[in-house]
């Protein structure tokens, strides 16, 4: 028990306070500059309702800059804050650190289902939209991946004829392939850029599926099917009762890989197409430079990515036990 606790609890929480102190040691941080020489600033400060005690009080937050401090006054920030610079400063300065990022999204996260604008939503309702798209390309994905994978694994021939065409358009983008699918779809009005969206996210994320399904059958043992014909079972029991159980931990590593693959296609798609989701709401905060909403978008896109390999992971397993 003790050691599941550090595998699967310390173990990851020691690897994320390294990145968010390495992301928090090269990121910037917001500073004020006083431009003004000190004397100019303390004559403004005095000219107030109890000016000298005020002074008094702020002048070591003056010299330092501490603008919290000062702000903590409203009088007398008031009265001095044109005389401050702002600038960022660190190795990245213009990098947002934690906090800055934390403070930012909050709202996004404190109210996950919020709709304020059709841009401006929770991040659980962006996360849905992008959710219940993904799950409609990859089953289309599945659909065709799969039977194409026996295909090729059964017959030589079928692999000959399209396993050139299948290297040719496994590696091509995401990015490529959504504006031949606004092409394909332009007759289907506003629906063009969802059917796009699923055309590529079903092309781009089968042919790990295809893959591994062709390798899985290649790689069932002879004997198996020679007790299969001895039996005299018909295509359909050695398909069901033979070729399909013993396929299926690879399958399962193409669906996986699948997975992987359809939820980067989806932000690719969103980015492309202006959609409300997880990755149209990061091109909307890449266009209007708001660094900390880039950086929240790409950590939930990311924490996504990792609950749905492991939720694969658990049907795999539980595929496994029954099997």
């Amino acid at each position: 028990m003790n050691k599941f606790k550090l595998d699967w609890l310390i173990l990851p929480l020691i690897g994320v306070a390294i990145m968010l102190a390495l992301w928090h040691g090269l990121a910037g941080k917001k500073i004020h500059v006083l431009t003004t020489g000190i004397d100019e600033v303390g004559a403004l400060v005095s000219a107030l309702p109890e000016g000298d005690a005020k002074l008094k009080a702020v002048r070591a937050q003056l010299a330092s800059g501490n603008v919290e401090a000062l702000k903590a006054t409203p009088d007398v920030w008031e009265a001095v804050k044109d005389s401050f610079e702002e600038k960022r400063v660190g190795l990245i300065p213009d990098l947002p650190n934690v906090v800055e990022t934390w403070v930012s999204s909050k709202p996004y996260i404190i109210d996950p289902w919020a709709k304020r604008g059709e841009m401006d939503q929770g991040i659980l309702r962006f996360t849905w939209y992008s959710l219940v798209l993904v799950a409609q390309g990859y089953a289309i994905a599945l659909i065709i991946g799969v039977p194409l994978g026996f295909f090729l694994g059964l017959s030589k021939t079928f692999t000959k004829m399209f396993d050139p065409l299948i290297q040719v358009l496994r590696p091509v983008s995401p990015l490529a392939w959504l504006p031949l699918g606004l092409v394909l779809f332009m007759r289907a009005g506003p629906e063009a850029g969802t059917y796009a969206a699923l055309f590529t996210i079903a092309l781009c994320g089968m042919w790990p599926t295809v893959l591994n399904t062709a390798v899985g059958v290649r790689a069932v043992p002879q004997d198996y099917l020679n007790v299969g014909r001895v039996l005299k079972l018909s295509r359909w029991k050695m398909l069901t009762k033979i070729l399909i159980p013993a396929t299926l931990p690879y399958m399962f590593t193409g669906f996986r890989l699948s997975l992987g693959i359809a939820w980067l296609a989806i932000v690719a798609a969103e980015m492309l197409t202006g959609r409300p989701g997880a990755g149209g709401f990061l091109w909307q905060e890449y266009n209007a430079l708001i660094y900390e909403h880039i950086i929240f978008s790409i950590l939930t896109i990311g924490i996504v990515g990792l609950i749905l390999d492991r939720l694969m992971s658990l049907v795999e397993a539980r595929f496994k036990a029954i099997s």
